[in-house]
């Protein structure tokens, strides 16, 4: 789903290099950027149809065919204040790669596997072509938003347009939207959104927690020894954290060239919209969750597993700014 000059594409390309590689050559994966058989929006079906063996992709595209789709990618908000490793552990260890798997065969009743192999965030709350202080500023502005995110923004009143990541520079020249969301640091810059926008805002609390995910058909899957199907695990996981840890340079490096080089205002995304967010998602889950019985066992899923977590990390673990604000003060402006 990604074009090829983005670094979540590059997670694409450390994964099947580490198949081909693990599997001593036994196992090859040849990885096509968005377009070059379908469009970034239809890998899913594709790979259910066996137009494709497999996807590298992100599940929250899929809300328009079910609301829990954006569950599995960890959700807004980190769903119940989960981070990166929380999402991880409940998948992991909390019962939510079975519930994943029941997603895409028994409710959607499509033919695939699902592994989760990228993870996009922190990500940032966005580009725009003007300051935006309060909730009131980012009223009636239109915007690039994808997925469920993009309903809740539409409650907050932003006017929403989703279109792929590869398509939001030359409709932000065009001037058809006001700001755009699409990940942050390293994936904005290549993308080149500072050549039209100077405001960029961070942090988000749609996409703090953003798990991407690796799609294989099944009968493709099923006819892969043993052997072969551990491997493609393990060279996910692999790719899932050393990626990260990659990512997380080029971010830094990144905002500091927008800054720099290109004359970006990085600015904080004022609390009340993050606030506002939050509670706007609560009311729309909750509404899903009445709706629908499997998108309430998967957020009571989350729930349950968070209630045990979070609360223990928060106490075990001191907060991220402490020692950072110590080493590093904050530069006052």
């Amino acid at each position: 789903s990604w074009p090829a000059g983005l670094t979540l594409y590059d997670n694409f390309r450390m994964f099947a290099d580490r198949v081909e590689k693990l599997s001593a050559g036994r196992l090859k994966i040849e990885h096509l950027p968005a377009g070059a058989i379908v469009p970034p929006f239809e890998v899913l079906d594709a790979t259910h149809t066996r137009v494709l063996d497999g996807a590298h992709t992100w599940a929250a595209y899929w809300t328009g065919k079910h609301p829990a789709a954006v569950l599995f990618t960890g959700g807004p908000g980190g769903t119940h204040g989960m981070d990166f490793i929380d999402a991880l552990g409940w998948m992991w260890e909390g019962g939510g790669l079975e519930l994943y798997q029941e997603f895409y065969r028994e409710v959607l009743r499509l033919n695939v596997v699902a592994i989760p192999i990228l993870p996009a965030g922190p990500q940032a709350f966005g580009w725009f072509k003007r300051p935006i202080k309060d909730l009131r500023d980012f009223r009636g502005m239109k915007c690039r938003q994808t997925g469920i995110a993009a309903e809740v923004f539409s409650e907050m009143g932003m006017r929403v347009v989703n279109i792929p990541g590869g398509e939001i520079l030359p409709a932000a020249e065009r001037g058809v939207i006001d700001c755009a969301e699409f990940v942050g640091g390293v994936e904005d810059l290549r993308l080149g959104f500072h050549k039209v926008w100077k405001y960029h805002y961070t942090p988000g609390m749609h996409e703090n927690v953003s798990i991407a995910e690796l799609l294989i058909n099944k009968d493709v899957w099923d006819r892969l020894p043993p052997d072969l199907r551990e491997i493609i695990q393990s060279a996910a996981t692999e790719t899932f954290i050393r990626w990260w840890a990659r990512w997380q340079k080029q971010n830094a490096e990144a905002l500091k060239e927008l800054q720099e080089k290109h004359g970006v205002q990085v600015l904080r995304t004022p609390d009340d919209i993050l606030f506002a967010f939050l509670r706007a998602w609560d009311s729309l889950a909750k509404r899903h969750a009445a709706n629908d019985a499997f998108f309430k066992r998967v957020l009571e899923s989350q729930r349950r597993y968070a209630s045990v977590v979070v609360p223990a990390k928060r106490f075990m673990f001191p907060p991220y700014e402490f020692a950072a604000n110590y080493y590093w003060p904050p530069t006052k402006k």
